[in-house]
């Protein structure tokens, strides 16, 4: 925190001292009880020495003295005034009772004096607590928090020193391609008005959260080196109605004088919803902003040079006017990236990242599909924390590993304490799993396999497509289901008894065999689409699903269904009887290693064994040096075989898995 930030903390404080200050010295000034004393009762009490304090003030209205005191038995703030004629009588007979009493006298001559003192010590703490309010006031108005600022746009323009270009932007060539227009057109408006030509008014990124459409928006501003607005959807929207559109006439206002610059809306979804969809009526001030909103877009005043980005997820709830030509003109889709996009997006972030050499980013880009940029660029992180935490100075392949279960499943739970009971069963629900995707041929093919517990499962099996289609086949799908089925499945045919540990397992497949039967047209019921979604006004076009068949037909969906995962349960019962063998062998290389690789998984089927681990103490000498200097560790020509571990143990240096020859491979040779 800078010394601006801390005097900016410390004023409000300030100020609410000196507040309180005033107000305890007012209420001191103004606490005081007053008596009015005639000119005889005065008399009386300066002759019978009950007077201690007196002040004499000649009266600005002449011949009086004003005279203010205080009596022996009045209380601190307590004291008498009286007006005395103004003669030298009076002061004498006042003068002789101070000789004869003592008491404490103060005389003035200029009247003035007095008059401005009491007026100054009556009316300036009124004035400074004025004073103050109208300081208070004028920040809240001008100031940084503009609390009475409720119509002017929330939109911010982007003066980051640092420009964002489509060189930060991977995996995502046919949607940079889309843009570039935008970007020519931004630069030389001339070359398409030339020809008649109108750009596009508006561009609307659609795509799954984390795939770069914010990126991809700065992106466009940075190439085009225009001014670039941003501001998301929920910023216009307020209690007050009316507020959002006056909000978007102040934008678009502000654009008009930077022109030719960009507007990104994120999540216009917030202030685009489709309108008249609430129950008995609509949300007046959305809807009044969204009404403002088209009309600035594509209505009687131009708007010349002002292109409007918006990103969003859900373009399904948009209002149909908004999409249409003139306003949005065109919808660019942001899809997760394909395994050739996710290499080029890992190779952008690692850029600061030091990898060990043994690392491919192809290798990885193949493990994991499905992940949006956004997930790619949390796994590095996470494995760089993970380096960082072990003390490593690069990042190796066992944080990368480490780094993707966690961004799956969360941390490992190895707290958490099986029981052997417990373990062997998940052990060979697991290994159900894995049989079946080495067995079916579009199964999804097992890539790692773990017993450790994490999140919510006692262990899982990392399951993958073996090659990323748009488009999936009926056995594809019903092998799929098989192979969610096999942890059940080995669970019975080995224990003779059923666990709650499939039920994610049965989610997935039974999501899979309604689709089949309901969308698809993979099923007895015909090629007919049965379920879409719904339109319900109320619950958000998402909670429920419209039916457009009888109870009848329902019930034959749910026999449909049954008989889907029902055959794929019994074609898993099948496979796993038959490799009843192989499942024990992959379930107890589980309960001694806890996670296998593919790798690991593909050895241990065709040598019937794991590979041995080779320790450094089992290499040579000269063994040990050809992998120091593979390591490119320094200072290790001249050590012994002793001095030598202890340098690669330090460096944190293990060999590579040495596969041992099975006893077939030896009979043979």
């Amino acid at each position: 925190m800078n010394k601006k930030d801390i005097r900016k903390g410390i004023i409000p404080y300030v100020v609410l001292l000196v507040l309180m200050l005033i107000i305890v010295y007012c209420f001191n000034v103004f606490n005081v009880k007053t008596h009015e004393l005639t000119y005889d009762e005065f008399i009386s009490d300066l002759n019978n020495n009950k007077i201690s304090e007196l002040t004499i003030v000649p009266s600005i209205d002449g011949g009086v003295y004003d005279v203010k005191g205080k009596l022996k038995d009045y209380e601190e703030k307590e004291t008498f005034t009286v007006k005395v004629p103004l003669s030298e009588e009076v002061m004498k007979q006042i003068t002789e009772a101070n000789d004869k009493y003592d008491f404490k006298m103060d005389a003035k001559s200029d009247p003035n004096s007095s008059m401005w003192l009491v007026a100054i010590l009556n009316f300036l703490p009124i004035a400074i607590i004025v004073a103050l309010m109208i300081f208070v006031v004028s920040k809240q108005i001008g100031g940084n928090n503009k609390s009475f600022d409720f119509g002017k746009s929330r939109a911010k323009l982007d003066d980051s020193q640092k420009k964002v270009t489509f060189n930060d932007v991977a995996g995502l060539k046919e949607e940079k391609e889309e843009l570039k227009e935008l970007i020519d057109f931004l630069k030389n408006p001339k070359r398409f008005q030339k020809l008649g030509a109108r750009i596009p008014k508006g561009v609307l990124l659609v795509g799954p959260p984390g795939t770069g459409k914010t990126l991809l928006a700065r992106a466009v501003a940075g190439e085009a080196n225009v001014p670039f607005y941003y501001i998301s959807g929920s910023d216009f929207v307020e209690l007050f109605v009316g507020v959002g559109a006056s909000r978007v006439r102040d934008m678009f206002k502000q654009a008009k004088h930077n022109a030719p610059c960009l507007i990104f809306i994120d999540e216009i979804d917030a202030v685009g919803r489709q309108r008249g969809t609430g129950l008995g009526g609509g949300h007046d001030e959305r809807e009044q902003t969204l009404n403002q909103l088209l009309t600035e877009m594509d209505g009687f005043g131009a708007n010349e040079g002002i292109i409007i980005i918006a990103a969003t997820n859900r373009a399904d709830v948009l209002d149909p006017a908004l999409l249409r030509p003139g306003r949005f003109d065109r919808q660019v889709t942001v899809n997760l990236p394909d395994v050739k996009a996710r290499e080029e997006i890992l190779d952008v972030h690692a850029r600061n990242k030091i990898l060990d050499k043994n690392v491919t980013l192809g290798n990885l880009a193949k493990r994991t599909p499905g992940f949006s940029g956004a997930d790619l660029e949390n796994l590095l992180n996470e494995a760089a924390l993970l380096a960082v935490r072990r003390n490593k100075d690069v990042i190796t392949m066992s944080e990368i590993d480490e780094a993707t279960d966690r961004v799956l499943m969360g941390p490992a739970k190895k707290s958490k304490k099986y029981t052997e009971d417990e373990k062997r069963l998940v052990a060979y629900h697991e290994a159900g799993h894995v049989v079946l995707g080495l067995k079916l041929n579009s199964a999804n093919v097992v890539q790692k396999v773990t017993i450790i517990p994490r999140s919510y499962a006692g262990g899982y099996a990392m399951m993958v497509p073996k090659e990323e289609k748009y488009t999936q086949t009926k056995r594809e799908l019903l092998e799929q289901i098989t192979g969610l089925l096999g942890g059940r499945v080995s669970e019975e045919l080995n224990f003779g008894e059923i666990t709650t540990g499939a039920h994610n397992d049965f989610e997935k497949a039974t999501k899979i065999a309604r689709s089949m039967v309901t969308e698809y047209g993979m099923s007895d019921l015909g090629p007919v689409q049965l379920e879409h979604q719904s339109e319900g006004v109320f619950l958000g076009r998402d909670y429920n699903k419209s039916r457009n068949f009888s109870d009848i037909v329902a019930h034959e969906i749910d026999e449909e269904i049954r008989k889907i995962v029902g055959e794929c349960y019994k074609k898993a019962t099948e496979i796993l009887k038959e490799n009843s063998s192989l499942v024990k062998l992959i379930a107890d290389a589980l309960l001694e290693r806890e996670t296998l690789t593919k790798e690991q998984i593909e050895y241990l089927v065709e040598h019937k064994e794991l590979p041995e681990d080779t320790t450094l103490e089992d290499m040579t000498l000269d063994e040990l040096k050809d992998l120091a200097k593979e390591k490119e560790i320094k200072g290790y020509s001249k050590l012994n075989k002793e001095e030598l571990i202890r340098l690669l143990e330090a460096n944190d240096v293990e060999p590579e898995l040495e596969k041992k020859k099975s006893k077939k491979d030896e009979e043979e040779e």
